[in-house]
């Protein structure tokens, strides 16, 4: 029977797209909170926080981060070997959930047991919805890069509407509320993906259920598997510093957004937890636009393939914090110690062509790569590579605090520049160990 498409797409695939939509409020709704709840004064009258320094919440702002990813490694190892990557997005989901409505709670407690619950959840659902996307297309199939980056438009439209209702509402009514609104947001995304479970019975089940692919299991890697994995581990390392520098969004430059940015327009201040929602409204502005300038770049039968696309990615991203530095020196020179606000948007919209051209591209180049028995595992190692930056970015955070923001972003733009240089070197090396796999594209 011919399956059922639309917009040329398999029907699985919008399941997905609600799915991680969804999931994707929560987790943007709390992150767009975190930092300002855990700095807010807890002599405050009115919607007191927890009173930690700066330094301590970027701490912990990078420590979760890179345990939330981190703990990918093994949600992807137990997809493959216990649940199979549908049950694991159940499971993931429901612990998100509890971890949401944990924070609700007015408790020291409850908010590291709710930390714990998130860092569970997301470990589960977030490489195994990923790897799910994949599944939906046929090797070769020259649609996956265009249904990785509506997938990823999906993720974004709920990263965009998180930071506007539940960071609006944490920061202006009540912290608490802000968090059980991002549970609500998480039912959502399960009920879509449970009702719309009839669209993926051919994707995400367990490997052992199969005959064909319990032999593929149990064979060693061949000489090809060997050396695309190789590929894959160098790309990760590309993966640290580009989480590095694009994390300090939520964490160093939200600070930076609420002490040393004028944040009024037509004599409005805008809330400080907006600002999370840049980088999501520019990539569901651009996202489309983008792919389309890839594919005709690809067409004019100029480089366009994934560690490329990987490398310029990485020079986009070291001017961005080059336009950081000159907020800095503009808040410097300016009478009232504050950097007009165009520099945040304009670094925040290369942010995103940069975000644009490696993190898309880096899901779909990791199910093309991945051998068949490791693939959930090998997207779930990625999620924890981008742990690592997370990590990262919140010891670069602090270590601002000490030596300035200026420091901090000229260590991130040179590690950016050298990076990107050096994969323009290894352009030519990396697709032929990847034997072929660019041609799937």
């Amino acid at each position: 029977m011919q399956e059922q498409t639309i917009l040329g797409h398999p029907k699985g695939l919008f399941i997905l797209f609600f799915t991680e939509m969804w999931e994707r409020f929560s987790f943007y709704g709390m992150r767009a909170m975190l930092v300002l709840y855990l700095t807010r004064a807890t002599s405050e009258t009115f919607n007191p926080g927890m009173g930690w320094t700066s330094a301590e919440a970027l701490s912990l702002y990078g420590t979760y981060g890179m345990m939330v990813y981190f703990m990918g490694i093994f949600g992807g190892i137990a997809a493959d070997k216990w649940l199979g990557q549908k049950k694991a997005v159940i499971v993931g989901g429901v612990l998100i959930i509890l971890g949401q409505f944990a924070l609700a709670i007015d408790s020291l407690t409850m908010f590291y047991s709710g930390l714990t619950l998130l860092v569970c959840g997301v470990g589960l659902l977030k490489p195994n919805i990923s790897t799910m996307v994949g599944g939906l297309y046929k090797k070769g199939d020259a649609k996956r890069d265009a249904g990785f980056t509506l997938f990823y438009i999906g993720i974004n439209i709920g990263a965009l509407a998180a930071p506007f209702i539940i960071g609006t509402v944490g920061e202006t009514i009540d912290w608490h509320l802000g968090f059980s609104l991002a549970g609500f947001g998480m039912i959502l995304g399960q009920v879509v993906f449970v009702f719309g479970g009839k669209h993926l019975k051919h994707v995400g089940n367990l490997l052992k259920h199969s005959e064909t692919e319990s032999h593929l299991a149990t064979q060693p890697l061949s000489k090809v598997e060997k050396d695309r994995v190789i590929v894959l581990l160098l790309s990760f390392l590309i993966v640290i510093v580009f989480w590095a520098a694009y994390e300090q969004a939520g964490g160093l430059m939200s600070l930076y957004a609420r002490d040393s940015v004028d944040r009024f327009v037509f004599g409005y201040e805008i809330p400080t937890s907006w600002f999370q929602s840049l980088h999501a409204f520019y990539v569901v502005l651009i996202g489309a636009p983008m792919a389309w300038l890839w594919l005709k770049w690809g067409k004019m039968g100029r480089e366009s393939s994934a560690i490329f696309k990987m490398a310029a990615g990485m020079i986009i991203m070291c001017i961005s914090f080059l336009a950081l530095m000159g907020a800095v020196y503009d808040a410097s020179v300016n009478m009232l110690g504050k950097a007009p606000i165009y520099w945040l948007l304009f670094s925040y919209f290369l942010h995103v062509v940069a975000e644009l051209s490696i993190s898309p591209v880096a899901l779909s180049f990791i199910t093309k790569l991945a051998p068949v028995k490791y693939a959930s595992l090998m997207m779930g190692a990625y999620f924890a590579i981008t742990g690592l930056g997370n990590k990262a970015a919140g010891m670069l955070g602090e270590y601002a605090q000490e030596a300035g923001e200026m420091a901090a972003f000229s260590i991130i733009a040179v590690a950016c520049l050298l990076v990107g240089i050096l994969l323009f070197f290894l352009v030519k090396k990396l697709k032929e160990l990847s034997h072929g796999a660019e041609d799937l594209v």
